[in-house]
């Protein structure tokens, strides 16, 4: 008796925790202190994934809710204190019929929309751009081949070198800079003779490993202006945790204007780039 009011205290506490999980407020951009659910979505794939999930939601909540009411019924209906003549059936056709073709059905709705996301989150739609990712120890570059080579790294902004504004653990030296309503193609892998790292930003519902020697490409549009961050998402070494992304999402005017700025800017720097981490290794 103790064992079964311990499962349904369970049960219902996980019931308590996923309606406030789907209350509780999002945040944009970046994590925050004690927050919960997803990142506000900023890319059209990001926003069927949560769309994805929140249906998902419904439907575990609605099985949790079942199953504990079943258990509630169960132990008021069938203890030895009500029922004091068990029941000796052992075959119901009609109940196996149901929870065999019920579970059949609910896979069924949860698999046709997931295969759908997958082929349009994997699917590369007809690009307007590309944006070059390498993932290195520890830092990134990037690259713009449709706008005149534009090329940069992106170390992480020391705690004692931030400015006002600037995020601890996130900020980066050299910002990403993209385009909003533009379909995005994004290539990444990392260095020769580097390990395996990911690129992720959750607001984008994007998480792709950079394997060395090899491309993995990925695509995305993004809907809203705003400066979203990521990290690397696959431990790589003593300082995984300090090789961020940070992405400013800009109007196309606005992107335009910083592209000619950039290439100026960013000028040759690809050399400067590798002698700078030559010198942080020594």
């Amino acid at each position: 008796m103790i064992m079964i009011k311990y499962k349904l205290w369970t049960i219902f506490a996980a019931v308590l925790g996923v309606v406030l999980f789907s209350a509780y407020p999002s945040f944009a951009g970046e994590p925050v202190n004690y927050g919960l659910g997803l990142q506000p979505a900023a890319t059209t794939s990001a926003e069927r994934i949560h769309d994805f999930h929140n249906m998902l939601l419904w439907i575990i909540s609605g099985i949790t809710l079942f199953v504990f009411l079943l258990l509630v019924f169960v132990v008021l209906r069938y203890n030895r204190h009500v029922n004091k003549t068990p029941s000796k059936v052992t075959h119901n056709v009609l109940l196996e019929i149901v929870w065999t073709v019920v579970p059949v059905v609910i896979l069924i709705v949860i698999a046709v929309p997931s295969f759908k996301i997958l082929y349009q989150n994997d699917r590369i739609v007809e690009p307007d751009m590309v944006l070059k990712v390498r993932g290195n120890q520890w830092y990134w570059d990037y690259e713009y081949p449709d706008h005149g080579g534009i090329a940069f790294a992106s170390y992480m902004v020391p705690e004692n070198e931030l400015k006002e504004g600037q995020k601890r653990l996130l900020s980066t030296d050299n910002v990403v800079v993209l385009p909003i309503d533009t379909n995005i193609s994004v290539l990444v892998t990392a260095g020769e003779n580097d390990v395996i790292h990911s690129w992720a930003v959750p607001a984008f519902g994007v998480k792709i490993d950079a394997i060395p020697l090899r491309t993995n490409e990925t695509w995305f549009r993004i809907t809203k202006p705003g400066v979203y961050y990521g990290q690397c998402s696959e431990i790589c070494g003593k300082d995984h945790a300090f090789m961020p992304i940070e992405i400013h999402a800009v109007t196309k005017e606005e992107f335009e204007a910083w592209v000619e700025k950039a290439k100026e800017e960013f000028a040759s720097i690809r050399i400067p780039a590798t002698m700078k981490y030559a010198a942080l290794a020594k």
